[in-house]
């Protein structure tokens, strides 16, 4: 058997050019309630993770209520912005390639149920994919859960199943599941990160994806 039967994307970073906007929205907030602002590197490095995790790393002196005011700020700010994401250019054509060769199509993100519905409208990918799991359904990356609830959703064996993403995290929910990765150095993670965890290829455009891809899945 060659190829997989599942290929399994993330949203962020991965198929939508949004992590500065999620980056700078979260910047944003930390001033709106004067916490210390994070670095670029540090704001794009917690993306993936659920919201809770993403407050805790980037804020850990905040009280519960500090966590509350930060979250909301953030919203705001990324409400505001969530326009100005687009798909990187190539993904519609990379889905419509590996739909037509049978191969079935899933997210895992860490995005909200709600801005996954969201951003599923907007962008016109709604059809391509069977199933999706988002960060507040259950436990979020690297725990394995997200990635072991869509292979029960479709059946598929760990082993017939890939995932790809573009951070640390991607990779080991990919590890921690059994399942073999791709990684995109297009994203919130850079190459020499993204190269401390395990991947079949490192590909640093769509169209180098869409190439690996079509000659491995």
């Amino acid at each position: 058997m060659s190829g997989y039967d599942l290929v399994v994307f993330d949203w962020d970073g991965t198929l939508m050019d949004s992590t500065r906007v999620i980056a700078t929205s979260l910047q944003a907030a930390c001033r709106d309630i004067g916490a210390p602002e994070p670095s670029e590197a540090d704001a794009l490095f917690v993306i993936g993770l659920n919201m809770a995790d993403t407050f805790r790393r980037v804020a850990p002196q905040l009280d519960a209520e500090g966590q509350r005011l930060l979250a909301e700020r953030y919203r705001h700010h990324f409400l505001a912005r969530e326009h100005e994401s687009p798909l990187y250019a190539g993904v519609p054509e990379m889905l419509s390639e590996l739909h037509a060769r049978g191969r079935r199509l899933a997210v895992a993100t860490g995005k909200a149920r709600r801005g996954l519905e969201r951003a599923l409208d907007a962008t016109g990918l709604r059809p391509w994919f069977e199933a999706t799991r988002c960060a507040d359904e259950g436990f979020a990356k690297p725990h394995p859960g997200m990635l072991l609830m869509l292979l029960e959703m479709t059946g598929v064996e760990p082993r017939r199943a890939l995932m790809v993403g573009d951070t640390t995290h991607d990779l080991e929910l990919a590890a921690n599941a059994g399942i073999d990765a791709v990684a995109v150095s297009y994203g919130a993670h850079p190459e020499d990160l993204l190269a401390t965890r395990p991947a079949l290829a490192r590909c640093a455009n769509v169209e180098g994806l869409r190439r690996w891809l079509a000659g491995n899945a």
